[in-house]
């Protein structure tokens, strides 16, 4: 089983790939692992472009959850089984974002780069209520959708999670 999971920041995109991971006994890559050394530094693009290249050669099976559309999206989403759009609105989404942030506040969760701690700032909000919903990125995800919709699953708010989780037997 490979699963891709793509989707808004804050909309649980790692959780659920925790969650997939664990009931198929299957290893999980979080990009933002990838993405993020220490301090909020960007790693450069050859080594995260080496790290997921070398995930996905040694992993017959897999859960990758995050975009970053210039680490190997359309191999991911060729080869995944199954792709999950986590696309919950604006509020939900920042709402999530401030709930994850009491939790991790001054600490680095386990789906970030080491060192990362826990952060809501101007920039970020600015990225979940605006940015990271431009034009240019929905379109993209109704593109995925389009293209593989005979394996792509839409999520919009915590019901569908639930219900995609009961089904799943998460």
């Amino acid at each position: 089983m490979k699963i891709a999971i793509l989707g808004h920041s804050g909309s649980g995109k790692s959780t659920l790939a925790r969650k997939l991971g664990e009931h198929y006994k299957i290893e999980v890559l979080h990009l933002d692992t990838v993405q993020w050394m220490p301090n909020w530094t960007e790693r450069p693009l050859e080594e995260k472009k080496t790290i997921v290249e070398n995930f996905m050669n040694t992993h017959d099976e897999w859960v990758i959850d995050g975009n970053y559309s210039n680490l190997y999206q359309e191999r991911r989403l060729e080869e995944a089984d199954m792709i999950v759009e986590m696309l919950f609105g604006r509020f939900a989404s920042f709402f999530r974002v401030l709930r994850r942030y009491k939790q991790y506040k001054g600490k680095t969760r386990p789906d970030m780069g080491e060192g990362c701690n826990e952060k809501v700032d101007a920039e970020f909000v600015k990225w979940i209520f605006f940015d990271g919903r431009s034009k240019s990125k929905l379109a993209h995800f109704k593109d995925v959708d389009e293209k593989y919709s005979h394996k792509t699953r839409i999520i919009k708010n915590q019901k569908e999670l639930d219900k995609f989780c009961r089904e799943m037997r998460l």
